[in-house]
Formats: C-alpha cells, structure tokens, sequence
C-alpha cells in the first residue's frame, strides 16, 4: 500500500471567500453526511476502528491483507483515515455526533497503541489473534515494533494530534497517549537527524557521516537482515515525518519539533549521493551507502523517494528561511529531468553509478529488463516533477505559494454527483474493475465493495462544501 495522502490537510474558507449560499444543496449535504457517518460507525466499524475494504454483506473484510473481525488498521486508509473525516465533518457542523465517531476511533488506536511508542500496521482485539503486539493499554504479546513504513505511526499521530486539539486538549487519555506517542518520536530519531524504519526504543548513537557509494560489490555484500534499524526515506517517510513534525510546531508549540524538523533536512542534505548521481538512496547504513533492504529493495538511487527528499528540504526551508536547505536541490531536479524514462515515468531504481534503471525477474533477479518483473511492487513510478519545479522557483524566490481558488472550491455539481452516489442504506458502493487495490483484496472483477478511502474522501469533500456555504 502506497499512500501519499497521509495528512489530511482541509481548505476553510474564511468568510471572505465564502460564496453565495445554496441553502438546498447545503441541507442535502448535511443529510447525506449524517446518514453515511451512522451506516459507517454502526455497521461497518469493529471496536471503532476500521479497514480499506468490505464486501457489501459486510462478511469479508481487508487491511493489509484480509482482516478479522476482531482486526482494524492503522495503515491509511484505515482507521486514523476514517477519523480524520470525522473531525473534518466536526469543525465544519459542530455537531457532536462526529466528535464523538472520531473519539470512538481514537480509543482503537490508544488500545493498539505499543509500549515503544507508536504503532504497528493493525491493531488485533482478540486476545489470542495473531497480529496482537505489546500495546499499552490491552495484553500484550507479540512485538514491540513501532512503525514509520507507510506513514502507520504518522498517520495515527497526526489524527491523535487533532482529535487532542478538537476536545481542547481536556481528553485526558487522547492527550496522555499523543504525548506519550511524541515523546517516542523524537527519542527515535537519530543524531545525524535521520528516522529507522521501525523502532522499540531509543536509537543508538550513530556517527554523522556523508552518503558516498559502496565500495564492495554490493550486489552480493552487506546484505542487513535487520535494515529496518537503519536510515530509510523508502515509501516517502521523511514527507510524512515532516508533516507530522509540521502539525506539531501548530498544535502544541513544541519546540523540539523544529529542532527534529531542521535535523531531518540536514540529513536530507548529508544523504544526497555524490556525482554522478546527486539525488537519493531508498535506504542507508550507518556508514551511509545505500543498502539492500528487502530481497526486491537493492542497493540503488530512487525516483521516487528522491521527489519525496526534494519536497520535504522546501519545508524545512519554508519553516527555517535558511538556504541551505535549497542548495542540494537543483542538481536533484536536474538529474530528475533526464533520468525520465520514454514514457515519462520514473523508474524506482537507477543503478549506482551507471544510472541504468533496475528491476527484478519473477526469480527476484537484479536486470534491466522490466518484462518479467513481480506484479506486487511498483518498479515504475508517476511524479509531479512539473509542480515540484514550480514550487522550488516559488520558494527560490520568497515568492509564497498561490492559493489555488480552483481547487479550493468544491463545485456543487461534485456535490451533488457525491449525494447522488449514496445509496439507500448509507453507502458510498464501489465497483472493482480488475485494478488493482491497495491491501490487494481478493475481489473479482466486477464486484461491488465498501472502501474506507472512498467514505473518507466523500465525507471530507461534503464537509468542505458544507463549511464554504456557512451557517
């Protein structure tokens, strides 16, 4: 599962831009709001969190994988997803019933909550279930492993951060678990600023060093089992740290967040690999080389990750004014540019040094060949190197981002299409055409199935709207 979308960020009008009201369209979108909130928190939710998908008898349900009854997800687009509309539903009606549905959300995450801190992918209430971990606050057994694969723990800290913030920080649990969460955050981050994949405590001491390519054939050597104690961007990480530290400089006016924030660019800044390759690896060892992590994860300059370092070193930049943090970009945008391939796609890896794109064969054999490449992974990758270009020239010249009115504005024929779309029981009905899904369910072709990032996304959209039209 690949998620870009982790932090849910909502666009409120200020009275100012507010339009002319469409009082009609406005009651339907509350109606329709209230009646997907009930069908989803009374049939769909288990312990009050959730999953990415159900079949319409509500009989089969998936996470990463297919999920019990007794199992919901952390891993967007799970159950911090899921709250996340919920709040956004809140601060544009006011009505409690949505508070109430985030606070039932937040409490599966403070049950699955670990000892070390953050989270795992899924939270498992069954006593004996086989995903059950070392939470704080339910038996434990299993693993202590908090996670930042993903964006589980940053998206599950974000919504915590915000459910904080909703109850005005007076809900002694939601408030006692995000610090608590925080507080391992910050311990988990290592001296020369970078994150581990997973933690269960403190990360050791570490020397801060600068990325330079391996020197043995690391096609065969250094092969760590344990690669997720060490450096990792893989999966766009540091975007999602960056926003999670971002949130928390706004909410709690920490100041350990702009320290952490500013450390994570200058291990941004210390990771971008020399010539002739000056972008960035998905992984790194202490020494910091680029390094294997999974058996289809080798040693390499990534295309995606790369965009992701990028775009993260212009928030630390937006936040600091310092232009350090600018310096490495243009060498990584124009190494970007001519490492397209025909199709215009990046690969997700480029061998070091000669910048040919990498892939794996059904036998998880290093080629050039895509042909043959396992379906379960995306070795090919679209960007938004235009907007990314745009925003480094606005940013290069202290020019603030424009505010894009278009997007912003939610048309009521997209409303009204979203009204439409609900059923009779209270259900946004997806169809699955073949694609495939994140969480890869078993669905035929054809079948119809409940999505959680269908609902959420619906329901933050209503609730845009239904703010822009005011009371």
């Amino acid at each position: 599962m690949r998620f870009a979308h982790l932090a849910v960020i909502l666009v409120f009008w200020s009275p100012a831009s507010v339009v002319a009201a469409e009082p009609a369209l406005r009651t339907e979108a509350l109606l329709a709001m209230r009646k997907a909130t009930e069908y989803y928190t009374t049939k769909v939710a288990a312990h009050g969190g959730y999953v990415y998908h159900y079949t319409l008898d509500l009989k089969k349900r998936w996470g990463e994988g297919a999920a019990t009854a007794d199992q919901v997800w952390v891993q967007p687009p799970g159950t911090p997803t899921v709250g996340m509309a919920y709040l956004a539903a809140y601060k544009a009606t006011g009505d409690t019933f949505y508070l109430e549905a985030a606070h039932e959300a937040a409490k599966a995450l403070m049950y699955g909550q670990l000892k070390s801190g953050g989270w795992t992918n899924s939270v498992d209430f069954d006593p004996n279930g086989k995903l059950r971990a070392q939470y704080r606050n339910g038996p434990a057994k299993g693993r202590n492993t908090s996670t930042l694969d993903d964006g589980i723990t940053q998206s599950a800290l974000q919504f915590m951060m915000q459910a904080d913030q909703a109850f005005k920080f007076q809900n002694k649990e939601i408030h006692e678990a995000t610090l608590f969460a925080l507080d391992a955050l910050f311990k988990a981050q290592f001296a020369n600023g970078a994150f581990p994949q997973v933690w269960t405590g403190p990360v050791p001491e570490q020397p801060v060093l600068k990325a330079s390519y391996p020197t043995y054939e690391w096609r065969t050597e250094n092969r760590i089992k344990a690669y997720w104690d060490l450096y990792t961007l893989n999966d766009n990480s540091p975007g999602f740290v960056a926003d999670t530290l971002l949130e928390v400089m706004e909410i709690y006016e920490d100041p350990r967040a702009r320290q952490a924030l500013e450390k994570l660019g200058d291990f941004l800044i210390l990771a971008q690999m020399p010539e002739p390759q000056p972008a960035w690896a998905q992984q790194y060892d202490f020494q910091m080389r680029p390094v294997w992590a999974r058996k289809f994860e080798p040693p390499a300059i990534s295309g995606r990750e790369s965009i992701d370092a990028i775009e993260t070193l212009m928030k630390v930049y937006r936040v600091t004014q310092d232009k350090k943090y600018l310096e490495p970009i243009p060498r990584a945008l124009a190494w970007l540019k001519k490492s397209q391939l025909q199709d215009g796609r990046l690969a997700r890896y480029y061998e070091l040094k000669t910048n040919t794109p990498l892939y794996m064969n059904e036998k998880y054999e290093l080629t050039y060949d895509d042909s043959n490449a396992p379906d379960h992974y995306g070795w090919k990758t679209n960007h938004n190197l235009p907007q990314v270009e745009k925003q480094f020239a606005e940013v290069s010249a202290s020019k603030p981002a424009k505010a894009d009115n278009a997007k912003s504005m939610v048309a009521a024929k997209r409303v009204k299409e979203v009204i439409d779309a609900l059923d009779k029981e209270g259900r946004w009905v997806s169809h699955h055409n073949g694609e495939r899904l994140v969480g890869q369910p078993k669905f035929p072709p054809n079948e119809d199935y409940l999505s959680s990032e269908m609902f959420s996304r619906n329901l933050e959209l209503l609730s845009e709207y239904v703010q822009s039209q005011g009371n």
